[in-house]
């Protein structure tokens, strides 16, 4: 079984969203899909919740009540939306739960130096030290043409790691959540923005080179 993270120190940087909308993507191929929600909020939980019975299935897992405990052995993949504020013994021990991880990151001044600090604490851990995980970045909720998503792309793109997609902010993410669905759930004509935004990132994640 393969363990992709979505996970972030930051609270609010769209963590919910990419995992929700992964789960429904690997779900739409065909694969048995688990959502680990390791946040108290439990907000990807709260997404299964709305999900419709004609949508392909999704195991749901309170990861913030028992770990791993109730992972379905079957599942080929477990999508695991990690909580915010994650550090020291915390960390290490999520971070030895995948296989991958994906950083999001929004476009502010706080955001920014927020996760510089939390890339530096997550390449000290040592399942990221020795490369038997590997990691990549998102830029999430990006407006277009502003200085602040300039700043985004000069950090970002000074980072030992992939830079794979810019994610937009858009009020798809907002219908999808409020229906249950993944983005690419959405009509063609009303999210192929969207759709075009995450084949970088699905296309990394179906590579070798985001395997360890």
């Amino acid at each position: 079984m393969r363990h992709i993270m979505v996970l972030n120190s930051k609270g609010g940087s769209g963590k919910s969203t990419i995992a929700t909308s992964l789960a429904a993507y690997y779900a739409g191929r065909g694969e048995s899909v688990a959502l680990v929600d390791y946040d108290q909020q439990a907000s990807s939980l709260d997404w299964l919740a709305r999900r419709p019975e004609n949508r392909p299935q999704i195991t749901g897992v309170a990861g913030f009540e028992d770990g791993f405990k109730h992972l379905p052995r079957s599942a080929d993949l477990a999508i695991i939306d990690a909580p915010a504020g994650c550090y020291g013994k915390q960390l290490t021990e999520l971070v030895r739960h995948a296989d991958t991880v994906v950083v999001p990151v929004l476009p502010s001044t706080i955001d920014i130096l927020a996760t510089s600090k939390f890339i530096d604490a997550l390449r000290e851990v040592g399942k990221v030290e020795r490369k038997e995980v590997k990691l990549a970045v998102v830029g999430n909720r990006i407006r277009d043409n502003t200085l602040i998503s300039q700043d985004l792309d000069d950090y970002l793109g000074t980072l030992k790691m992939p830079y794979v997609t810019k994610l937009r902010e858009a009020q798809n993410y907002v219908r999808a959540y409020t229906r249950g669905l993944g983005i690419h759930e959405l009509p063609e004509y009303l999210a192929w923005p969207d759709w075009e935004q995450w084949k970088p990132l699905v296309s990394w994640l179906n590579s070798k080179r985001s395997q360890p």
